[in-house]
């Protein structure tokens, strides 16, 4: 399927995607919150900047979109148009994320992936979370109720 937007257009749509603070990200940030944890963003000096640090507990958060990471899931499909472009753009984002996650553990960082796709279910997630931060989950939050 042919792009419908101009090179032009679809260059300036792109660069209005936003890399920190996204929806997923301010969602699973609210999560922490509930958990009673704090956190700092977007640690520049450990590898891949990750968006969630905690740095007494040695543990870092990333919050990946499925299609900018080429999950394999529903929302992390293929690109339609342009293949020969986004193919290897998408693979060169998952092998980078590799190498970083790898570096990380390799300096003593536990390193946890959350999906956007995994949002969907935000139950499931928070016991993820608190199981990987070794915090106490109380099902009162409000998260549990969806």
């Amino acid at each position: 399927m042919a792009d419908i937007l101009s090179r032009i257009e679809r260059s300036t749509r792109m660069r209005r995607v936003r890399q920190k603070g996204t929806a997923p990200e301010l969602a699973v940030r609210r999560m922490i919150l509930d958990l009673g944890l704090r956190y700092r963003l977007n640690v520049r000096h450990l590898p891949g900047s990750p968006d969630i640090v905690f740095p007494k507990l040695r543990r870092v958060v990333f919050v990946h979109g499925c299609f900018w990471h080429a999950h394999r899931c529903r929302q992390g499909r293929k690109p339609s148009s342009r293949e020969e472009y986004w193919l290897p753009k998408l693979e060169k984002n998952r092998r980078r994320d590799r190498r970083k996650q790898r570096l990380l553990k390799v300096a003593g960082w536990g390193t946890l992936v959350v999906w956007q796709c995994d949002l969907k279910k935000p139950s499931a997630l928070a016991r993820r979370l608190a199981r990987f931060l070794d915090a106490p989950l109380e099902p009162s939050k409000t998260f549990l109720r969806n």
